[in-house]
């Protein structure tokens, strides 16, 4: 590429013609600097800098200050109190042009950079909140996401408006059932219209005629064979707000053939929660080659038949007559993920492309969920079982992929959310010798790790202890709320607190 000045190219030429400085937006490039290139652009970029710290209210740099709380005598007590630090209260809705949207009650803040609520890390958070005492809190999350649902059809990403455009894996049913557990069915009843709510809007469809072909619509797609699975998507197709100058880097990076598409894949994987991983990418891995939005994903699809289930239950017992569709819409769901995902040869299940209508072949631990959710039979379990023990299972746990990308989703990396899945789905399938093995090995990691720096991590190297994670686009981060979780219900779970391994 020419680099032809100042004037006609980079921030500053975008600043100035977009403001419309000049009428006639020939007359910038036409001017001759004043300066040498290089201390104009310095100037301009203090001058911004200056401007937006005058005129904004930047937010705690919660990135660069560790969580702190003080002694512990072991890993239980220290997350225990943690959650006063991780804590917010309801939010004032007078922040009228900020991004934030005001929530009505009491939620738990992941830590670090994540300063607001995230979906899907919000439920792993709540298993430790529960061990801890704090139910109070749960239920007042479920009252936020409930409310989220009630005023934006949907639960975003993360309650700030940017992420409007997108939600995370769907898992607010699966909070219920932290009620219905503690309280009993009956407490689950106010909240089933917000459930049916959510789900149709997973699976909000145009009126499309069915061709033969797979025909895709938002977070739909009809397959050849007419069975109906989801995606995941964002409604928009243009840089991240939270990763503007990432995305627009990456976007000059890659092919033209991947450009038209690439901010809205960047932004699915982002619904996903995987962002990022080799997982949504082409055969080389690379992430300019991302296709988020080709794949049928394993894991969305099992948690929406174990959605699809869990509201046939919980009609049936009020005798609504719609408990039966959900649970054919589950049944059909069932069939289609086995059809398409499972693959008998290799005994696991993969995402599958409905472009090229191939199964991707990527070893990720969203094969997990089919026995996450109850969906797999016992000799797919049996055979799921054997590949996390040979394949997955590291010393500190289990690897989210086997591919080593330099994403943050990947080799080396293990997150407490994928092995949650992975051991409640091996105890549910009767494996629970494996499920322990690898809830202690998580928790050690864990508490190796927290005894050397007095942090609890976003992620962790599984592969070699004596590291930290790496990946991404941002440090790791501490605080950290599924990571509290996920550990203080193993502990709880299988009686790890004063157990410590050589």
């Amino acid at each position: 590429m020419i680099d032809t000045g100042l004037q006609t190219s980079g921030a500053l030429f975008e600043a100035v013609q977009r403001a419309r400085v000049f009428e006639d937006s020939k007359t910038f490039p036409d001017s001759v600097p004043l300066a040498p290139p290089e201390r104009i652009r310095e100037e301009f970029i203090a001058l911004l800098g200056d401007f937006v710290r005058s005129r904004f209210a930047l937010p705690e740099q919660g990135a660069d200050a560790p969580v702190t709380v003080g002694p512990a005598p072991n890993l239980a007590a220290h997350i225990d109190a943690l959650w006063a630090t991780l804590t917010r209260d309801a939010d004032h809705a007078d922040a009228a042009h900020g991004s934030l949207i005001p929530l009505p009650h009491p939620y738990v803040v992941p830590g670090g950079r994540f300063r607001e609520i995230y979906y899907w890390d919000s439920y792993f958070t709540m298993l430790g909140l529960v061990p801890s005492g704090q139910f109070d809190l749960v239920e007042n999350m479920v009252r936020n996401f409930a409310w989220l649902i009630d005023t934006h059809g949907h639960i975003p990403n993360g309650n700030r408006r940017y992420f409007l455009s997108r939600s995370q894996p769907p898992m607010f049913a699966f909070m219920l059932r932290l009620l219905e557990q503690e309280r009993g069915v009956e407490a689950v009843r106010p909240w089933l219209p917000s459930v049916e709510r959510e789900y149709a809007w997973w699976m909000a469809r145009a009126p499309i005629a069915h061709t033969g072909r797979a025909t895709p619509d938002r977070r739909t797609v009809r397959l050849p064979d007419g069975a109906l699975l989801n995606r995941y998507w964002d409604e928009c197709n243009a840089p991240r707000e939270e990763s503007f100058a990432e995305d627009v880097e990456l976007h000059a990076r890659a092919a033209p053939s991947q450009q038209d598409e690439l901010y809205r894949n960047l932004r699915a994987a982002a619904e996903s929660g995987w962002d990022f991983s080799s997982r949504w990418c082409g055969e080389d891995g690379r992430l300019e080659g991302i296709r988020t939005t080709d794949l049928i994903p394993v894991d969305l699809n099992c948690l929406l038949f174990r959605i699809e289930r869990m509201l046939g239950d919980w009609l049936a017992r009020q005798e609504d007559r719609r408990a039966v569709d959900y649970r054919l819409a589950a049944e059909r769901r069932r069939a289609a993920i086995v059809k398409h995902c499972w693959n008998e040869e290799r005994g696991w299940f993969f995402d599958w492309s409905w472009r090229d209508g191939t199964q991707s072949g990527c070893w990720s631990l969203a094969g997990v969920f089919p026995l996450y959710c109850g969906l797999a039979d016992e000799a797919q379990a049996e055979r799921v079982a054997r590949n996390l023990a040979g394949r997955f299972l590291r010393a500190g746990g289990l690897v989210a992929t086997l591919a080593d990308s330099r994403e943050q989703w990947d080799s080396p990396n293990g997150w407490a959310p994928l092995q949650w899945a992975a051991v409640q789905g091996l105890l549910d399938y009767g494996y629970a010798e494996l499920a322990q093995e690898v809830a202690t090995r998580f928790v050690d990691l864990a508490d190796r790790v927290w005894r050397r720096t007095g942090k609890l991590m976003e992620k962790y190297d599984v592969c070699d202890l004596s590291l930290d994670a790496g990946g991404g686009e941002y440090p790791v981060q501490d605080g950290f709320g599924w990571t509290n979780g996920v550990v203080r219900a193993f502990i709880e779970r299988f009686g790890l607190d004063a157990y410590r391994r050589v």
